[in-house]
């Protein structure tokens, strides 16, 4: 008699196990699309470079990456042809919801809105880069351009 009875309660034992593994992978899985989702909504917002050389009329560029590397070299998203710019001049990236400028070290500096820049600093719609002789002017969807203000 005590055969069926222990048979019957490890079956149960069985059954719960694989009941509450069944739970612990559903629950692992919701909250996987759940991250996955959440990701998938931060998309870096559009950013928009105007090259205005001397010699040149202005260029446009968009960029929906979150990391823009200014230069010289071809291999940067935006190469500068442009003999007083760095091979890798400076670094534009997007994170915590805003995109900051960084210099990388190049020759002659790099200047946000006419001041040379030391750290990584946010830039807005409007600012100005300057990367030796070439200026960029940056838009930024949402953001209402105003002028950037000069020391007098």
């Amino acid at each position: 008699m005590s055969a069926p009875i222990l048979l019957v309660a490890r079956l149960l034992l069985a059954l719960s196990l694989y009941a509450f593994l069944g739970w612990a992978l559903l629950t692992l899985w919701r909250d996987i699309q759940r991250q996955g989702a959440s990701l998938a909504a931060r998309k870096v917002p559009l950013m928009s470079l105007t090259v205005q050389a001397a010699a040149s009329a202005p260029l446009m560029r968009n960029f929906s990456k979150p990391e823009v590397i200014l230069g010289r070299d071809p291999d940067c998203e935006l190469a500068l042809d442009d003999e007083t710019v760095s091979a890798r001049h400076a670094r534009l990236t997007y994170h915590h919801g805003q995109w900051w400028l960084e210099d990388l070290g190049s020759t002659n500096g790099t200047f946000l809105n006419s001041e040379p820049l030391s750290t990584p600093t946010v830039v807005t719609s409007g600012d100005r880069i300057g990367c030796g002789q070439m200026t960029l002017v940056i838009s930024l969807p949402g953001e209402t351009v105003s002028p950037p203000t000069q020391k007098i």
